[in-house]
This record gives structure tokens, C-alpha cells and sequence, in this order.
């Protein structure tokens, strides 16, 4: 349909918008409990604010989306990991919406239909401008046009059902474009609401302009934390302690998380396997030289790469096959290659290469027959007025055809997973046929009569039969891989044992920590779902069972190190006690240096000290100072330096985050420019708005959030 059509010639832009706009998409009607059982927690997809999230409802909308990109890129389907992608999107949005709901119901916010139907009069939002009901003369939404097209389902759906399941795309794209723009206008409200919590006043925005215009040049002197030897400083318990009261927020992680080592094995192809395949490909180059038309060949070697016989553009090629494209003679068969990178063996025969267009505009007409002979007659009869100067469209208008001009272009056609005889002759025509040449073309059901009136971007094509085959392993090489695996598995049941054995099998054994159930996989291994189900129940210190997971070609065992429950990480977690360590020996480290300045008053006292004096210019308090000799930023000695007057020295050692400083403010001087009020006043504002971006984040985490999809999915 020529409405689906201009969905999928916006789907790009489509998506894009409404991935701009995530809050946006979903505003299905609130997902229903499911009833309790003995494992309920296990038996759902998660919950928000307690409420449960079933599994078929999550499912459900996963679906609409994935159709909703289908629709708008023209898709049949997705891959694993854009479905995986859909699925967290989903997720995400879904908790998204919920807590905004949460907090729009305690506010008294809502969107009515009064609303909606205004958004719709207007017609400016950008969801609108990518449906099917954009008038083209305007180039605005046109309601009347959705109204109409509402109206004629309504009136399908009981007295043409035909027509009712041919709209059904169209009509379920705009109910989803229509939740959308609820949940859209619901955001703005609150975020409208939000936003005017913000105020900038004259006396604030005076001193900001100061802060980001007043530049200051200094002489440093630097004394870097790294100079002191961390022998030189003791640690203990209880200053760790004491440090992680003081940071204990930034320790909180809001899901359990779980730390594993492992052993993972790729079964690759052996050696007799390789040798196998190159003695096949030997046969495959024997007959593509002396094969004239390749198309026999190519239909017996099961190639990852089509053959359709006709000329393609370099795109329509793997990249690795269109790099050696121009260096092949015309007529020729290179020698096997193999290519390590896709794992393939690849040879190439180069049957033509030309200059053709890249688009072709043309018209057509379809000359059907009673039989093949009746059609030719009829064909011949239009190519001989055609060639004698009658008008084409009329002619077309006689067979009930519009014979409008049209534009093809490679990409259209090249890609076809194969391609019959009389598709060759008809492509092949359009790529060849010269400007307002027309040409009788024969075929199975009849004859089309086929005219190219423009050409564009010429462009280099090539005929090539490819013949490109992985390098797979046998069923018996993967079988000794699966013996000798297994063998290690059972004999070693215990982490220490995994670590101790696994060279003499010839295994590694490697780590992950804090895995979560929003991964998908287990170390990034497809098809891991029953090895993340068995993480998440397993106890610290079990070994996993064997899994064949991956795309069939992996081996794994798993073994549970540690379990971070969620909530607040312990002080002595090995991750939160090694930072923990670094900032106590800085604090240590600026104790000791402080104590050595004391009473310094320039930087030739200081140098005398050790300190590394360099100079600093164009501090501002608004940017943090780069300190060349430390290689930190330090907000610190900007605040320090914004406070001191021009001429003095510093009146106290500053503390940073590499080191402990001292200087001595050269000049200040304000950067050219007029201060504006209430443009500073706007920018201020905005600036607390994206400080405070993060509110979303806040309430998700206050929002008692479980993901149990790893059980699913």
C-alpha cells in the first residue's frame, strides 16, 4: 500500500524519533498480576513498586515494537541481538513509564483527550510527520486524513473484512503512534512542572558571568601524591572504615550481582577438517574456469554468497571479496584464499566488469497472451508503434497501465537471494539499454515492453560467481572436544581444582565479576540462558554442570566465586576496599606533604621543598584546572585561585585529587565580552535543569525494581 510505503521511507527517521523520545512509546494499560504459586517470584518477569510483571504481557509488548520496526524499515526480521536490544528497550521504558505514572497520579497529572486531539489539530509533533497522513501539498499532518482513514476501517472491519486485515498494519502503527504521544505529553507535564522548580536572580547570574569570564594566571607549585612511595603511609582497618561511612552512598548497587570463573572452549575446525574443505574447493576451481555460465556450479558448491548472474555494485559483496574485485582480469578464477577474520575459504571468478548507472528511471509495459505466441504478437505490434513515434503512456492506458516512469536503483535488486532468467533479462536490460531506448522482452508469462528514459551515477558493476564456505569443524571433531571437556568437568568440581588442572588439559580458566541478570549472556557467549538460570540459583563455591551453548560451537563450566547481594557493598568487598585503600592513601599522602609546607610562603620556599613549579594560565572557577605536573584536573585549586587576590600567594595549601598545591596568582583579567542578564540568567537555569537530568534515574532506583527476564529470555 502507498500509505505503508511512506511509513518505510521515513523508518529511519522514525525510529530515531521515538528513540529520542523512549518515555513515549508504551502506555499499554497497566500489566496484571499473576496469580501466586510456590515459586511466584520465579514465575514472573520482574516487578516495579511490587506490582508483578507477567511474562505474556511483557512478551506483548515486545512484540509491538518489534513490529513497529518491521513496518517502518520495510523488515521481515530482526536479528538475536537487535531482538535482545528491543527486549531491554521495552523494559526499560516500561519501568520508566511506571514510575512516572506513580508520580504524575500523586501530582494530579494527566493528559486528556481534549489534549491529544490538540496535538493532532496542530499536527507539529515530529511522530506525526513520519505517518502515512502527511499531506504532500503542506508538507503538515493532516487530521482529516487520519479521521478518514479511522473511518473507513471502522466501516471495513464489518462490511469488507479484506480490506479491514490490509489496513490492520497501518491501524495498529497508529495506535501505537497515538500511545505514544499520551505518554509524551504526560513527560512534558511533569517535566514542565519540574523544570519550573529552577530559578536563576540577577545576583547569581552576576557572579556566574564572573566565574566563567575571570581568567587567572599562575606560578604552581605542585607536589604530586605519586612522589611519596605508598610504602611510607600505613593503612588500616579502621581508616578504611571510617572512609567508607564517610562515601558509603556511592557503594549502593541496586541489583545482585554475582562474580564467576570460568572455562570456555571454541571447537574450531581441525586439520583434517581444513583439508577436507580445500580438496572440495579444488573441484569448485576446476569447473568455475570452464564453466560458461557458472550457474550449475555455483547451485552445488551451497556458497554464502548468491549468485545471480547479472552485474552488481561493489556493496552487494562481502568486503573482503570487493577489495580484490578490481584486480582480477575478466575471464579469470583466483587462486584459493582464505580469510581469517569470517573464517572462510573463497574463491572468485570475474565473469564481466562495466560501467553502468547506479539508478535508472524507465516504463513498462505488460504484454500478456493467451499463449507465448499471441503475446509476442501483441509486443511486437506496440514496439513497431512505439518505434514509429505513438505515444507510451497511451499505449499503456489500452492494456489498463499507467506506464509512469518509476527509478530503480543496484541496491533494490542486488541483494535477492536469487534470481530466475527472465528477472536477468529484465535487469540486465534496464542496466544496458541506452536514454529512450526500448526494448521487446520475452518471457515465461508473456512480454514486457520496456523503456529507459534517464540515467544516473555510472558507476562500476561486476558479474562475479563467489564460492565462500566457512571453515566448519566435523561431528567428530567436535565430539573429542566434548569428551576431552567433559572429562575435565567431572574430574574437577571445585574452583580450586579448576584453576590447578585446567593447563594440563590445555584450558584456561578466566574471570568475570559482577554479572547481572539484565546481561543476556554469560560472557558474552550466545545461548547461555540455562547457565545464567543455574547462576542465579547456585551457591558460592558450586560448578556449573557442562553447557553446549554459543552458536553450537562452544563448551562451558561455570563456577559461583561470590555473591553481592543487592543494597550496600561491605567495606571489605575487594572492589570498594582497593578504592577505598587509594583514597585513604591520599588523604595520608596530603597530610604529610601539608605538614611539610607549612608556613611556606613563595614558590622559591616551596620549590626548596621539592615542589614542581610550572606555570598555569586561563584558570576560570567555572572550569577545573588541568595540573600538567599531577596529570589531574583539579576543581579544587580553581576554587582557590578564584578566591585569591592578584599579586598574593596562596594562603593555604590546596588538596587535590593527584596533589597538594601552592601558588602564586600572577594577573586577573575579565575575557572580552558584555555581561546580559538575563541571558546568563536563561543558561544558569538550564544548567540546574541538566544537573538535575538525573531525576529519572532517582526514582527508578527508589522504585524497588526486579528483573527476573533472565529466566525467560
Amino acid at each position: 500500500m502507498a500509505a505503508l510505503g511512506k511509513i518505510r521511507s521515513h523508518g529511519a527517521l522514525l525510529v530515531g524519533v521515538i528513540g529520542a523520545a523512549l518515555l513515549a512509546f508504551i502506555a499499554e494499560e497497566a500489566f496484571r498480576s499473576c496469580d501466586a504459586s510456590k515459586n511466584e517470584s520465579r514465575q514472573q518477569i520482574g516487578s516495579v513498586y511490587g506490582e508483578k510483571v507477567n511474562m505474556q504481557d511483557y512478551q506483548k509488548l515486545v512484540d509491538e515494537f518489534t513490529n513497529v520496526i518491521k513496518i517502518t524499515q520495510g523488515r521481515e526480521n530482526l536479528t538475536d541481538d537487535e531482538l535482545n536490544q528491543v527486549k531491554d528497550q521495552v523494559w526499560q521504558t516500561y519501568v520508566s513509564n511506571k514510575v512516572l505514572e506513580k508520580e504524575c497520579e500523586k501530582l494530579g497529572l494527566t493528559v486528556t483527550d481534549k489534549e491529544l486531539q490538540n496535538v493532532l489539530t496542530q499536527g507539529t509533533n515530529p511522530m506525526l510527520m513520519q505517518t502515512p497522513f502527511v499531506n504532500q501539498q503542506t508538507g503538515r499532518f493532516d487530521v482529516s486524513a487520519l479521521k478518514k482513514f479511522l473511518n473507513e476501517y471502522k466501516s471495513a472491519k464489518t462490511t469488507n473484512p479484506q480490506m479491514a486485515e490490509q489496513y490492520q498494519n497501518i491501524y495498529d502503527f497508529w495506535s501505537f503512534i497515538e500511545k505514544s504521544l499520551r505518554q509524551q505529553l504526560l513527560a512534558q507535564k511533569y517535566q514542565s512542572l519540574f523544570a519550573s522548580c529552577f530559578l536563576s536572580n540577577p545576583v547569581s547570574a552576576k557572579m556566574a558571568y564572573k566565574d566563567e569570564n575571570e581568567e587567572s594566571n599562575i606560578q604552581l607549585a605542585a607536589f604530586p601524591y605519586s612522589d611519596i612511595n605508598d610504602k611510607e603511609v600505613k593503612v588500616t582497618d579502621e581508616d578504611l572504615k571510617a572512609k567508607y561511612d564517610e562515601l558509603k552512598p556511592i557503594f549502593k548497587q541496586q541489583y545482585e550481582t554475582r562474580d564467576i570463573k570460568y572455562v570456555d572452549v571454541q571447537v574450531k575446525a581441525s586439520a583434517a577438517d581444513q583439508q577436507a574443505l580445500k580438496k572440495e574447493f579444488s573441484t569448485f576451481d576446476k569447473d568455475l574456469a570452464a564453466a560458461a555460465d557458472p550457474t550449475q556450479v555455483m547451485h552445488k558448491t551451497a556458497s554464502l554468497v548468491n549468485y545471480l548472474g547479472i552485474p552488481q555494485t561493489k556493496a552487494a559483496f562481502p568486503s573482503d571479496i570487493a577489495q580484490r574485485l578490481d584486480s582480477i582480469a575478466v575471464g579469470t578464477t583466483t587462486p584459493v584464499f582464505q580469510n581469517t577474520q569470517d573464517n572462510t575459504l573463497n574463491i572468485i571468478k570475474l565473469i564481466a566488469r562495466q560501467e553502468l548507472p547506479d539508478s535508472v528511471q524507465f516504463r513498462a509495459i505488460q504484454v500478456p497472451g493467451a499463449t507465448p505466441q499471441e503475446a509476442k504478437n501483441r509486443a511486437d505490434s506496440i514496439y513497431t508503434a512505439l518505434q514509429g513515434g505513438a505515444d507510451f503512456e497511451v499505449l499503456a492506458k489500452k492494456y489498463q497501465q499507467t506506464g509512469e516512469k518509476q527509478w530503480i536503483t543496484s541496491q533494490q535488486y542486488q541483494q535477492a537471494p536469487s534470481m530466475d532468467n527472465d528477472t536477468k533479462k529484465y535487469v540486465n536490460a534496464l542496466n544496458t539499454l541506452a536514454v529512450n531506448a526500448t526494448e521487446n522482452i520475452a518471457m515465461q508469462q508473456g512480454n514486457i515492453i520496456l523503456q529507459v528514459t534517464d540515467r544516473k551515477a555510472m558507476t562500476t558493476k561486476y558479474t562475479a560467481a563467489v564460492v565462500k564456505k566457512e571453515i566448519k569443524f566435523s561431528k567428530q571433531t567436535y565430539n573429542t572436544a566434548y569428551n576431552k571437556f567433559s572429562q575435565f568437568v567431572s574430574e574437577n568440581q571445585s574452583v580450586e581444582a579448576m584453576e590447578k588442572n585446567a593447563a594440563k588439559y590445555g584450558f584456561q580458566v578466566q574471570e568475570r565479576n559482577d554479572v547481572s541478570t539484565q546481561e543476556h549472556f554469560v560472557a558474552g557467549i550466545h545461548s547461555t540462558r540455562d547457565a545464567m538460570k543455574w547462576l542465579f540459583d547456585a551457591k558460592d563455591g558450586s560448578v556449573s554442570p557442562l553447557y553446549e551453548c554459543g552458536d553450537n560451537d562452544h563448551l562451558l563450566v561455570i563456577a559461583l566465586t561470590k555473591t553481592h547481594e543487592k543494597g550496600y557493598r561491605p567495606w571489605n568487598d575487594a572492589k570498594v576496599k582497593e578504592f577505598l585503600q587509594q583514597r585513604v592513601m591520599a588523604d595520608k599522602k596530603a597530610e604529610k606533604i601539608m605538614a611539610k609546607v607549612k608556613g611556606v610562603n613563595s614558590i622559591q620556599a616551596a620549590k626548596a621543598k621539592g615542589a614542581k613549579v610550572s606555570d598555569l594560565n586561563q584558570i576560570t572557577f567555572a572550569s577545573p584546572a588541568f595540573v600538567t605536573a599531577t596529570g589531574a584536573s583539579e576543581p579544587a585549586l580553581s576554587g582557590a585561585v578564584a578566591a585569591t587576590q592578584q599579586g598574593k600567594f596562596s594562603s593555604y595549601a590546596v588538596k587535590g585529587n593527584a596533589g597538594v598545591y601552592l601558588f602564586q596568582v600572577k594577573s586577573k583579567k575579565m575575557r572580552p565580552g558584555k555581561f546580559n542578564e538575563q541571558e546568563t540568567e536563561q543558561r544558569l537555569k538550564q544548567k540546574a535543569m541538566q544537573y538535575a537530568g538525573n531525576f529519572m534515574q532517582e526514582l527508578v532506583m527508589n522504585a524497588d525494581v526486579v528483573d527476573n527476564r533472565y529466566l525467560f529470555f
